[in-house]
């Protein structure tokens, strides 16, 4: 059984990102700049942000982070992101999810210029995503195929299951996972899915992303399989200091022997997600998606 080791493998991604921009910078080209919105002061949104902050200036990217109260307007909200849209410096913005329940996210994120949607999270670069066509890959799902193609899991004529269809990560993996050299056959599964034990049992790749703890059982999961878990909850813990640990949509202890590879929680998709949002600013920053 091979972890598939997302702390290790950020790392090198992100290196290799700074050389890229260390040469770019040489050549006369602008430093890439990524642009973060902040409303409210949830935990975890905090926590996520100021990884963002410092991984930007990990690989020499200049960042910048505009707060707001939980009490902003919508309207406030949607006229900071039109000013942001027309900063030429600014190559990149993602706003922070979740945002309070009297902003529109969806108007938000359409709202987002999708040549500077580094999340990847605008219909038009979703739609893009479904025609095969340049754009913003979702960092998440972004991050599994990298760990895919740097470990050399074999993936043409696989079966891949993958349960979750959020338009985050289960819609946009089960497209990646369907495209022409990756070329594996897709059943994309749900609360609807009759028969799910069954189906998994079939799958050579199981991706795991509908934020239930431990939910893919043992008796789930064939020999051999290759198993990437998405899910990261917090649940209590009198194990540790803090009086919680993190844990995924895996029963990992049981499942993993039975695996050739698998992610584990934490330190397996989540490291990926944040290298892969500054490898969409770097794409933004050298215009090799939206040439405008």
């Amino acid at each position: 059984m091979i972890r598939l080791d997302g702390k290790q493998t950020s790392a090198t991604l992100k290196r290799e990102i700074a050389e890229q921009v260390e040469q770019l910078v040489k050549a006369g080209g602008k430093q890439p700049h990524l642009a973060a919105i902040l409303v409210g002061n949830d935990g975890a949104s905090e926590t996520y942000v100021a990884s963002k902050v410092r991984a930007c200036k990990e690989v020499g990217f200049k960042s910048s982070l505009f707060r707001y109260e939980t009490t902003v307007t919508e309207a406030e909200l949607l006229s900071k992101i039109e000013d942001i849209n027309s900063d030429r410096d600014i190559d990149g913005l993602i706003v922070q999810l979740p945002l309070p329940k009297h902003i529109s996210e969806e108007k938000v994120t359409e709202k987002i210029d999708p040549s500077k949607d580094v999340d990847g999270f605008h219909p038009q670069n979703m739609g893009r995503l479904a025609l095969g066509s340049p754009c913003f890959v979702s960092a998440t799902p972004h991050g599994i195929m990298e760990l895919i193609a740097r470990y050399n899991i074999q993936t043409s004529g696989k079966k891949c299951v993958v349960i979750g269809r959020s338009n985050i990560v289960g819609r946009p993996m089960s497209i990646l996972m369907s495209q022409k050299g990756i070329d594996t056959t897709v059943t994309l599964c749900h609360s609807r899915t009759q028969d799910l034990k069954e189906i998994c049992l079939e799958a050579d790749i199981i991706i795991a992303a509908l934020g239930k703890v431990e939910f893919l059982k043992a008796d789930m999961v064939k020999e051999g399989a290759t198993v990437i878990d998405v899910g990261i909850t917090r649940v209590p813990s009198d194990k540790t200091k803090s009086g919680w640990k993190l844990l995924g949509d895996v029963d990992f202890e049981n499942v993993a022997p039975k695996c050739n590879f698998i992610t584990p929680v934490p330190g397996g998709v989540g490291p990926m997600t944040i290298a892969s949002l500054l490898f969409n600013t770097l794409k933004s920053a050298k215009k090799e998606v939206y040439n405008s």
